[in-house]
């Protein structure tokens, strides 16, 4: 395995390809992309797609990154102009901001704080409990709780605020999602396990520690730090919100 200036060389000579594919390697490079894990975290499927070593952590070959990025990005733009639901998921507590955000901003449905064993293998039953804080949040709104003594108001606020954690990006989904979009394949491996178990098509970042195979469009890239997700949700963002005013 050859060491980190020579990785980086290697990275900089795939400029041109990635290029082609609408992407600068520069640009991945510097969102920290490249990064894997520790070598000792190695899934052994990922071991083609490393290009070194900086520091005992892996770098991953970012031109394989455009590729499949490219590609993931294509189908998303096809099966969202042909009306697809696309969910995003990510429960990794310093990026639920920056989901939430992009997923309102595309109006999508989305889980940041945890994902709840069953949401697609048991939907009929998690699609009850998203109408009772649908329910739950109108009659506050309302002011229909007025009628009730303090503690029950408390009992049904504690409840509001646990299916608001768990439910609130869920709202108005009414069928199981056509895709989803994982941030952290080895995080949300329930979600992707779910996922593939219905039937429904899957995404996901993948970084040197998880299985490139648990997911049918699996990008390889650093899904630790802030910058290479971000770099990866703004580019589906630009892609989605142009597929639904394509559909419109």
């Amino acid at each position: 395995m050859s060491e980190s200036n020579i990785s980086f060389s290697s990275q900089e000579q795939n400029t041109d390809r990635a290029k082609d594919l609408g992407f600068d390697i520069n640009e991945m490079m510097e969102a920290g992309m490249h990064f894997g894990h520790k070598t000792s975290k190695l899934h052994p499927r990922m071991k083609d797609f490393v290009v070194g070593v900086r520091n005992t952590v892996h770098l991953i070959d970012l031109e394989e990154t455009a590729r499949q990025l490219k590609t993931a990005l294509d189908f998303l733009q096809n099966i969202i102009e042909k009306g697809a639901v696309v969910l995003i998921c990510s429960t990794k507590p310093p990026l639920a901001e920056l989901v939430k955000s992009i997923a309102q901003e595309c109006a999508l449905p989305y889980v940041v704080n945890r994902w709840v064993g069953g949401t697609f293998t048991n939907f009929a039953e998690i699609r009850k409990r998203i109408h009772r804080f649908q329910q739950l949040s109108e009659e506050k709104k309302s002011g229909a709780w007025e009628k009730y003594t303090k503690k029950e108001q408390l009992k049904k606020e504690a409840l509001l605020e646990d299916l608001k954690e768990k439910f609130e990006g869920l709202q108005g989904l009414e069928k199981l999602p056509d895709v989803v979009f994982v941030c952290d394949a080895v995080k949300d491996s329930l979600c992707l396990k779910e996922a593939r178990s219905k039937g429904i098509k899957t995404i996901a970042i993948i970084d040197t520690n998880a299985d490139p195979l648990c997911a049918d469009y699996p990008i390889f890239a650093n899904d630790d730090a802030m910058s290479s997700v971000k770099y990866i949700l703004d580019k589906v963002k630009e892609v989605i919100l142009k597929a639904k005013g394509a559909k419109q």
